[in-house]
């Protein structure tokens, strides 16, 4: 009779019966008398123990190797003295689902980049990365939560277009049936017309493409990207305060259900943040770092990540708080699209959600009224032409609206302390990786 599987975690529940665990040979300790077998599944891992007898279970024991998919069947017996749960299985018998080469591509001295070659085995050898990705979904879970509860829509919007974006930069083209077609940056034009289209709120977790050249911890040029999209706003800030609920109630839900494992694999606390969360002018933001000697020309429009990294670390000693909103962004940096508030149109009803010095969300109240997208499409120079389709959007009537878009692999890791954000994705693409 064939045993049905129990899993590692529910070993304790089945001392004195004999059970079947699938899983992987961990490592082998093949002794004179007695030979040691540690199995890992996804939930721990246990020790196979077995007296030499010469007989055929010995021989198969022998023959394993590490990382071979394996079936044990055997009999759970406590015993105090083997630390992995204070229990071992007396093998029954061993079935060798698929063997494992050797020697392995990877230990646990290789290098990042060489692990993500061969990010299958690095998954199933790191139980940090495999939490990471149950972080992922419950992260993803909570934030669907808050917005199904507020009434929101989950839409999935094209990553094929026929023009490039507003800006015509950073896009991937490729062949469409004899000619162009794009990889969409970003599904904000048709967030925007599902506005006009009268669904109200509206929010995707999806694939966003960025052809930019960058090398640094935090860029991709494939990543998951939150878009929210909310209809009838009154200003910006019910675009911030929809965030931050949103966020506070998924950090919530990541820290009651795998805190304690995340402060145990990545050392770091998972804190529910307090909302609001502070605001801060662009103009201020600049202000307060050109006083410690940033920019010290007063050139910079933008914030550099090391302006980033300064402000937040201002927030944080004056408030305590790890997030921060910076706001007003000046015309020449934002999209013709942004806002600009009636008595100041330097600067764009706009934002970028910083957290522990990295931006992860940049907003805005969006420009709904036709003629003035025109007109601030001509101020940068712009043609309207490949733009028709987006444009139509505005002529026949669009509420005051705006939204948002969010790197989850950013989020990811500044929640556990990652180093990269090659390390929160699991395929990473960028300029220089296309495989596996």
């Amino acid at each position: 009779m064939i045993q049905s599987r129990v899993r590692v975690s529910d070993l304790r529940e089945h001392v004195g019966r004999t059970v079947s665990v699938c899983g992987w040979v961990n490592t082998l300790r093949l002794q004179r008398k007695t030979q040691f077998v540690i199995v890992r599944d996804n939930t721990g891992m246990v020790q196979v123990t077995h007296q030499r007898d010469d007989g055929p279970l010995e021989a198969q024991l022998e023959a394993l190797t590490p990382e071979s998919a394996v079936r044990i069947t055997g009999r759970v017996v406590d015993a105090s003295q083997v630390k992995l749960g204070g229990l071992e299985i007396v093998p029954e018998a061993v079935e060798v689902l698929n063997p494992a080469a050797t020697p392995l591509p990877i230990d646990d001295h290789t290098g990042r980049e060489q692990r993500l070659d061969w990010r299958f085995l690095d998954v199933r050898r790191r139980p940090a990365t495999q939490l990471m990705f149950a972080v992922q979904t419950t992260l993803e879970q909570g934030m669907r939560e808050y917005a199904y509860a507020q009434g929101a829509t989950e839409m999935h919007t094209p990553k094929l277009m026929g023009t490039a974006s507003e800006s015509g930069a950073e896009v991937f083209e490729l062949g469409y049936f004899g000619r162009s077609a794009y990889l969409a940056q970003s599904p904000q034009f048709f967030k925007q017309m599902a506005i006009a289209a009268d669904v109200e709120k509206v929010f995707e977790i999806g694939p966003v493409f960025r052809a930019e050249p960058s090398f640094t911890s935090r860029h991709a040029t494939e990543f998951t990207g939150v878009d929210v999209e909310l209809a009838w706003i009154d200003g910006v800030e019910d675009v911030m305060a929809f965030e931050e609920q949103m966020l506070a109630h998924a950090i919530g839900k990541v820290a009651g259900m795998h805190g304690e494992a995340i402060a145990e694999h990545f050392g770091v606390e998972v804190t529910v943040p307090t909302t609001p969360f502070p605001r801060i002018t662009m103009a201020e933001a600049q202000e307060i770092l050109r006083k410690g000697g940033w920019d010290p020309e007063g050139v910079k429009e933008d914030l550099d990540p090391e302006g980033e990294r300064g402000v937040s670390a201002h927030i944080k000693e004056s408030t305590g708080h790890d997030f921060v909103f910076i706001t007003h962004y000046p015309v020449g940096i934002r999209p013709f699209y942004h806002m600009r508030p009636a008595d100041d149109s330097s600067v764009t009803l706009s934002f970028d959600l910083l957290w522990k010095g990295l931006e992860v969300t940049t907003g805005a109240q969006r420009e709904h009224r036709h003629d003035v997208l025109l007109k601030q499409a001509a101020e940068k120079g712009m043609s309207t032409e490949p733009m028709q389709d987006y444009l139509n959007a505005f002529r026949y009537g669009c509420p005051p609206h705006g939204g948002l878009g969010m790197g989850l692999g950013r989020v990811l890791m500044v929640m556990l302390g990652l180093a990269s954000i090659r390390e929160a994705t699991f395929l990473f693409r960028g300029p220089n990786r296309l495989t596996p």
